[in-house]
Order: C-alpha cells, then structure tokens, then sequence
C-alpha cells in the first residue's frame, strides 16, 4: 500500500471520527433507550393519523400500509358529519379554555403567596393542595350532580369548566409557587425603590419572567381537561364535551369512526403544546440558570 492510499484512508478516519463521535458503552445504551421511548409514544400516533386520513377500506385492509400512500378526508369529513360531534367538539374547547382561566387564575396568585410571604401552616396547606389529588372524584359524583342541579351549572360549559379546574388547580399552585421563587425576591425591592407598588413590581418586573413557566401550567391544565372523562360523562346531557361524547358512541361506532375519534382527542393537544413550546423551552432555560 502506497503512502497516498495510507494517507488517503487516514482522511476518511479523521472525517469519520468527526462525523460519528466515539460513544461510550453507556451513551450508547442511553440512546438507544431514548429512541425506544420515541417510537413507543410517536409510533402509536403516527398509525392512529394514518388510519384517520386513509379511505374507510384501507382501515379493514390486510396487510395495511404503514407509508401515506393514499391519502383521504372521507373519513374525517363522517366523523364531523355525525349529529352532535361538532358540538361536543367546541364544548371541549371552551371547556379547555375556560379551565385555563380559572386554573392560572386562582393558582398563580396563590403560588406567588406561597413563594414570598410567611404564615403559619404554610408546609400543611402545601401537602393539602397534594392531596386532593388523591381524592377520588367517583366519590364526590352524586353529590357534585345534586349540587349543580341545584345551582343550575348541571349540563353546562362552566359548570364542567370548574370540576376540571379544581383538578388542575394544584398543578397551577405548585408550578407557580416553584416559579416565584425561583425568582429573586431582590428584583421587586429594586423596583419598589424605582417608585413601583408591589402591584406595578409583580405586573413589571415578575410576570415577564414567570410567563413561560404559566404557559407551561396552562398546558397543564388544557391537557387535563381535554382529555378528562369521568366528571364531563356525569355532569352532561345533552351538551357533553368530546370526551363523554365518544364514550358514549363509540361501542356502537364502526371502526374508522374510533380512528377519527381517536384523532381529535390527541391531536389537539399535541398541537396546543407544539404551538407554545417556547415557553416550554424558556421555563426549563430559567430552572437551569
């Protein structure tokens, strides 16, 4: 072998070394596990969004296609055709929205209160916002049904929209509280001393900084109440959300109709969460500093 063949191969070494990095035994494990866990969360996605926009035949076809080749809205056009669908479908987003209100609302100043002032049984009243999370919503059905119908919040929007704040309601308290105090207290003194009131020091100077980590609670709480089930099937009758709505049919349904169903109650999310990634991204770039 010539020096030029040697230094040749030299080159393509040094290039490859460049390109594929020497991994350790444990980076390499460390990878592969990762790529197994993207595929067991991507890959029942991607079949369910193959089955929802292919021809109603290819969903009974054997063997099927795992590539779009065929591409077809028949499908999703039934699904929103069927009496009732498009309602439940607004239902869950209004319901969704208002949950996100409620949840930011209530638990963003009471996680700023847990972050910056001291008062007794402040450690208690943290593990009590755990713990009704704990507390099984099947045994507050019939007296949460009583109550609403009493109230005349039985079978609406808002009356759905408060059984799933109080549910994400300690997400929002504990992420917020996290937040706040990740943010040094030193920041509004500086303001008080600009001629700011504590209120013009938090609006200011503290929310720029906590609005990624809302955001991020707010993704919390649209989440919960979208993908909610149980108090949105027992608190509805003839305005379900999407949810309690394909509980309802979906045993009686043919199958392309789930696979559509299915759809619309993943996609969403997904793509509310892909559309506020920044946040996501500026929250964990705040932890990290």
């Amino acid at each position: 072998m010539t020096d030029a063949t040697q230094e040749d191969l030299q080159d393509k070494r040094n290039l490859l070394d460049r390109l594929l990095p020497r991994w350790s035994v444990g980076q390499w494990l460390f990878a592969t596990i990762c790529l197994i866990l993207c595929l067991w969360v991507l890959l029942p996605i991607y079949l369910l969004v193959l089955s929802a926009f292919s021809p109603r035949d290819a969903v009974f076809a054997w063997p099927k296609a795992y590539l779009p080749f065929d591409i077809s809205t028949d499908t999703i056009a039934f699904f929103f055709g069927v009496r009732g669908v498009f309602s439940a479908f607004l239902n869950s987003v209004m319901v969704a929205a208002l949950t996100m209100v409620i949840s930011i609302g209530l638990g963003a100043p009471a996680g700023y209160a847990l972050a910056r002032f001291r008062f007794r049984g402040k450690d208690s009243f943290r593990l009590l916002i755990v713990m009704t999370r704990a507390f099984p919503i099947a045994i507050l059905a019939l007296p949460l049904t009583v109550t609403f119908i009493k109230l005349g919040l039985y079978d609406t929007v808002f009356g759905v929209a408060l059984v799933h704040s109080a549910l994400a309601l300690p997400f929002a308290v504990l992420i917020s509280s996290s937040l706040f105090m990740g943010i040094p207290f030193e920041l509004e003194e500086a303001a008080w001393t600009m001629g700011c009131t504590r209120f013009q020091a938090f609006w200011r100077v503290v929310m720029p900084i906590a609005t990624p980590g809302l955001a991020a609670a707010a993704i919390f709480a649209f989440v919960i109440s979208w993908n909610e089930v149980f108090a949105a099937t027992i608190l509805t009758l003839q305005h379900p959300t999407l949810t309690a709505f394909l509980l309802t049919t979906l045993s009686e349904s043919p199958l392309y109709f789930r696979f559509a169903g299915g759809f619309f109650l993943v996609v969403p999310a997904l793509v509310f969460i892909f559309a506020v990634r920044k946040y996501l991204f500026s929250m964990w770039g705040i932890a990290n500093r």
